[in-house]
């Protein structure tokens, strides 16, 4: 499951871990630990978490422990840091300061601007402050994390090493345009999001506004995901897309993480299915934007 991750010198799992899910007050300490420890088991090497994800940092950073060193974290921020004002160079350098402590590590391997919009991203202060902790051995890769417009901008900026977005079934908008342009620089590509909020759980339109969506597209693009189940289509689709590195499932339950890992295992899609699901987008959802 290892590839690697652009030019960046990293090699990660084909299937890493979104770690959103342990930083909840309803998964206990324990709990995350096993999670955490399953997947490395499992062999998966890429851990994906936020300053934003509640306890996510602190409880990734115990849980690894003295396995620090045989994986790749990689966190997100440019807000919330202590004494600082958002999206400005001092809350970069203090807020990957705070990183490293909660993640009890001396350096970040990946560390992206969250999902910040594309006027923030010019903002020159943001890629001094990325590249004096590059220099300074705190961070090994500069990135950027979101959609769209904001995206085809990072990928193609000089101080990003990789970025992540959203990529799936019901969301190849950044297949068509973003990801081969990072690719063809070299860049290592996240995806996240690759079971598209699984909609095809629901026999009517689900309520949660992100998950209807999904549902749309699915109705949209009537695909029929035989002679799999959804769950490894899905899976393999994108983790198997052109320039992509590595697709981070989010979960807090170890059944799910482990049948994960073996629909990745099974590699990629036959050329023809993969063919069936890209005509099945491009014939409805051409204009379709990234899913945020």
């Amino acid at each position: 499951m290892e590839t690697t991750f652009g030019a960046t010198g990293l090699g990660v799992s084909r299937l890493g871990l979104g770690c959103g899910g342990i930083g909840e007050a309803r998964v206990t300490e324990g709990d995350a630990e096993r999670l955490v420890h399953a997947a490395l088991d499992l062999g998966i090497t890429f851990f994906d978490v936020a300053r934003s994800y509640g306890a996510a940092e602190e409880r990734l950073g115990r849980a690894l422990g003295a396995r620090r060193g045989s994986v790749v974290i990689s966190t997100k921020g440019g807000y919330g840091a202590t004494g600082c004002d958002d999206w400005t160079g001092a809350c970069i350098t203090r807020g990957i300061d705070e990183a490293l402590g909660r993640l009890r590590t001396d350096h970040v391997d990946v560390f992206h601007l969250h999902s910040c919009p594309p006027d923030v991203l010019l903002r020159g202060e943001l890629h001094d402050a990325l590249l004096r902790a590059r220099q300074a051995g705190k961070i090994r890769v500069a990135a950027y994390s979101g959609d769209n417009d904001a995206l085809a901008w990072a990928a193609s900026c000089e101080t990003f090493g990789s970025v992540q977005c959203s990529i799936n079934v019901f969301d190849q908008h950044a297949l068509r345009d973003s990801v081969p342009r990072a690719a063809s620089r070299s860049m290592g590509v996240v995806a996240k999001r690759p079971l598209g909020n699984a909609p095809w759980r629901f026999h009517e339109r689900p309520g949660a506004d992100d998950v209807a969506a999904a549902w749309d597209r699915m109705r949209a693009m009537s695909l029929d995901p035989e002679p799999l189940a959804w769950e490894e289509l899905a899976l393999r689709f994108t983790a198997f897309a052109p320039g992509v590195s590595s697709a981070v499932v989010g979960t807090t339950r170890i059944e799910h993480l482990a049948a994960a890992a073996r629909a990745i295992g099974e590699g990629p899609l036959p050329s023809d299915l993969t063919a069936r699901v890209r005509s099945a987008f491009e014939a409805v959802g051409a204009g379709w934007p990234g899913l945020v």
